[in-house]
């Protein structure tokens, strides 16, 4: 028996020197969710267990002293813990932090609406603007239908939340664009120089856009031009007002292309088919062409050109308001060139860089006359002050070098440098033959710095800065921005943002005899979004101060200059966006309100008012529907606008008074366009045929945007759209390429 008493007892110490020490606890998030399917293992052994679905583990090990507990997931940070196993039973309880991931991670976009092929906020792309009813794929005819844009018809630009057109600026590839609309012609709005389908990515900022843009109290309109295209194609195109060809060739090993394309446009037959309230003299006539080449460097590096000319030519001539019995005459002559070269490159280890450079020239050839019934110039005093010539040359220059820096997870700090050179030259010839010359020339420099911090997926901040100089002015400027954003659900997220934005006065109002100073902007946001794969919602609330806007002196009858800073105004909004591709089948449609209460005291106003380009109300309706029976996508929108107010000021030798003011009625337009695809069920097509039909205000609703008046104030003429109802009919052809997906977007 005592052999076997031995072996008991041995067996009794064994067992109990290799007694299991049970480990349990639970994992959770920052949360304080539970995270199943954790793995967690004592390091260096073979000890662990998984979670469950409610985040709970359990496991036994018979190892002793200090350890280390690692708990692994994925989607999250890996995490550890020292714990001394001592034979007693252990419950611990243990927090992961999510790791951020440009997946799941907020969007900072309070104050800016963005589209492109990696943005999961995706509001208008280059199909979108196209098949805008009204907006006649002019890029900001179609930003228009989105909150925050005015409906002004009568001069060309983006009017953003009580801002003037000049506060908005538009910026390709990352610089600066002088000159991005047509030259102005007295009571007809200019559309855009440039093609939507030049460009993959949309920012259109209304408030709070990064600091690595400047000189824009109001907006920022940031468009990314393509990279290399899908395939080779040529294509042409065929109107009652244009003709159009091109071609873009790709390389076979698909790292290289180049393109060309030449359009001519003439209104000749559109105008003799729709009256127009204004007689031309001359019909508007153009000449545009463009070239571009794309070379990949890298698997990341790519470097993209691209060049742009555009002459053209119009005149037009309208009763004289200030002189009854004559006519005012008006003719204009432009040459524009922009050329833009950009290359980008990822230097490793989390470094990256981006950089650009653009020139452009453009030359105003301006005559006004004041002619007789027969058209024939009057040269009697003191008539014949309205005869002059304007040539005004200019030439503008811009670099911008961005270097990326990533840190941890998708955080990122990006700083970098920018000039911008511009040149503007004035040629006044009076009806006298007297010769007049002045030139504008301002050399600004800026550097900035951003930093992104991701702080969890759910919670992120973009802070920055931006210093800039201005030799025209002799001044410099640093202005600090703000942006956070937290995930309030899996598809919802709220923002914050806070920034100052500065910008030179106009330069029309220049040169200056008097000391000036920059105009100021502080802009405040707050932000709800929530977007699905098929719909959107936004609404957004804004506060913005103006400070040091530009106040004006009369040099003479007809020009006024800029004479101090003492300008200052606020405005205030909400805003509210729908997009919905879901609730009606084939049909995708949006909604856009905006609420704006301003007041501003700049120019010649003798004290803070509402200024005549602003609404109080402006909505918006955009419905688009394809229909693959018929190959045909049927397009209409509706924009609403409450009455602006006009205004006629005038200086009494000692001040400026109001002599006349009102409320324009309100302003609705209802608009159609159809495009059909008569090749769209044909299998294997190399060719892409489109017919296009477009009809503005069908109704034919009676606009006024405001009045005219008389250099005395004693007469006024309404300002009225060119025509009630206009009309555009054109075939569209593309070879070696089928975009049928595109033109039909994503409405199937």
């Amino acid at each position: 028996m005592k052999p076997l008493c031995y072996i008991f007892i041995l067996l009794i110490i064994g067992y109990s020197g290799n007694a299991q020490t049970k480990i349990s606890g639970t994992i959770k998030d920052n949360k304080n969710k539970p995270v199943p399917s954790a793995s967690i293992v004592l390091k260096d052994t073979y000890d662990g267990a998984t979670s469950d679905s409610s985040g709970k583990f359990y496991f036994a090990t018979a190892e002793k002293g200090k350890l280390t507990l690692t708990v692994t997931a994925v989607g999250y940070r890996p995490a550890e813990q020292i714990i001394d196993i001592t034979g007693n039973d252990i419950t611990i309880n243990i927090a992961v932090r999510e790791e951020v991931s440009e997946l799941k991670a907020v969007i900072i976009s309070a104050g800016s609406f963005e589209a492109g092929d990696k943005k999961r906020v995706t509001v208008l792309n280059s199909i979108d603007v196209a098949t805008t009813a009204g907006a006649n794929a002019d890029i900001t005819g179609a930003l228009k239908t989105l909150p925050g844009a005015q409906q002004v018809g009568e001069s060309e630009g983006l009017f953003v939340r009580g801002g003037t057109a000049a506060e908005t600026k538009t910026f390709i590839d990352g610089t600066l664009v002088n000159n991005f609309f047509y030259s102005s012609v007295p009571g007809i709005a200019q559309r855009g120089r440039f093609s939507p389908f030049l460009f993959k990515g949309t920012v259109f900022s209304t408030g709070g856009y990064s600091a690595l843009y400047g000189q824009a109290l109001s907006s920022a309109l940031i468009l990314e031009s393509i990279d290399l295209p899908e395939q080779g194609s040529s294509n042409i195109g065929v109107s009652v007002l244009s003709l159009n060809a091109g071609h873009q060739h790709l390389a076979k090993n698909k790292k290289s292309s180049w393109g060309i394309s030449y359009s001519y446009a003439n209104l000749w037959l559109a105008f003799k088919a729709i009256k127009q309230r204004q007689n031309y003299s001359r019909v508007p006539e153009y000449h545009e062409g463009d070239a571009n080449f794309r070379i990949k460097t890298s698997e990341t590096g790519i470097i993209k050109y691209y060049g742009y000319f555009s002459a053209n030519r119009l005149g037009i001539i309208t009763p004289s308001i200030d002189t009854a019995g004559y006519y005012d005459a008006f003719n204009i002559r432009n040459f524009n060139m922009y050329h833009n070269l950009s290359y980008r490159e990822s230097l490793g280890n989390g470094w990256k860089l981006t950089t650009g450079i653009s020139y452009s020239t453009n030359k105003d050839n301006i005559e006004g006359q004041l002619q007789d019934g027969a058209e024939k110039e009057v040269n009697i005093p003191p008539l014949a002050y309205k005869n002059f010539e304007l040539e005004s040359p200019g030439q503008y220059f811009n670099a911008k070098t961005v270097i990326d820096k990533r840190l941890m997870g998708i955080s990122v700090i990006r700083f970098g440098g920018e000039y911008n050179y511009s040149n503007d030259k004035y040629h006044y010839t009076l009806y006298n033959g007297q010769k007049f010359s002045s030139s504008i020339v301002d050399n600004l420099k800026a550097a900035f710095a951003e930093t992104d911090i991701y702080i969890t997926n759910d919670l992120a901040a973009k802070i920055g800065g931006r210093f800039e100089h201005s030799s025209l002015l002799n001044k410099s400027n640093i202005a600090p921005r703000v942006s956070l954003a937290y995930k309030t659900g899996r598809q919802s997220q709220a923002s914050l943002a806070y920034g100052i934005f500065y910008q030179n006065p106009e330069k029309k109002y220049l040169p200056s005899p008097d000391v000036l100073i920059f105009s100021k902007a502080t802009h405040y946001i707050a932000q709800y979004q929530k977007v699905t794969s098929k719909t959107t919602f936004r609404a957004e609330m804004f506060y913005k101060k103006y400070n040091d806007l530009i106040k004006t002196d009369m040099i003479n009858a007809a020009q006024q200059v800029a004479a101090n800073n003492n300008g200052y105004g606020d405005a205030k909004g909400l805003e509210i966006f729908w997009r919905d591709k879901k609730t009606f089948k084939n049909i995708d449609y949006w909604v856009s309100y905006s609420y704006l209460d301003t007041k501003r005291d700049y120019t010649n106003f003798p004290y803070a008012i509402q200024p005549n380009f602003a609404a109080k109300h402006t909505a918006s309706l955009v419905m688009k529907k394809f229909v693959t029976k018929w190959k045909t996508g049927f397009n209409m929108s509706y924009t609403y606008a409450s009455g602006r107010p006009y205004y006629n000021i005038m200086y009494d030798g000692s001040d400026y008074k109001f002599t006349d003011m009102g409320k324009a009625k309100d302003y609705n337009n209802v608009s159609f366009s159809l495009n059909y695809l008569p090749n769209l069920l044909k299998k294997d097509s190399k060719t892409f045929t489109v017919l296009v039909l477009t009809v503005n205000n069908i109704f034919g609703i009676n606009q006024l945007y405001g009045y005219n008046y008389s250099y005395d104030g004693s007469r006024k003429t309404p300002i009225l759209p060119p025509s009630r109802t206009f009309i555009f009919l054109g075939a569209f052809i593309s070879f070696g390429i089928d975009r049928t997906e595109d033109a039909i977007n994503s409405n199937l």
